[in-house]
């Protein structure tokens, strides 16, 4: 099937798991101030992916150090620099999309 090559598997783990930070700040920002713990569960309904634990917290406190987060009681709520990033990290999806689909004819493909 298709949808088992390799070539996808790699893109959509690089596209999940490997841009986790754009995930956490847009649980965060849609669900609002959050424990960690509750952000993995949050990506997984929404996204429909469940990141490791692991992964997901190095990402959150590494969020944070940089400035994207912040961390009141415990939770965890996207700062106006995380709101920035997040939507020009999907500024940069949306133009490569719509530049790869323009080289290949539109939305149907090749």
């Amino acid at each position: 099937m298709a949808g088992d090559e390799k070539p996808l598997r790699r893109l959509k783990r690089k596209l999940t798991v490997e841009t986790l930070w754009l995930y956490v700040l847009a649980a965060l920002s849609a669900h609002g101030p959050t424990y960690a713990y509750n952000v993995k569960k949050l990506i997984q309904e929404m996204f429909g992916f469940k990141p490791s634990t692991a992964t997901l917290y190095t990402v959150i406190y590494r969020l944070e150090r940089g400035g994207y987060l912040k961390n009141v009681g415990g939770e965890y709520s996207v700062t106006p620099k995380g709101a920035q990033l997040l939507r020009e990290g999907l500024e940069f999806l949306e133009s490569t999309t719509s530049t790869l689909r323009s080289i290949v004819g539109g939305s149907n493909g090749p």
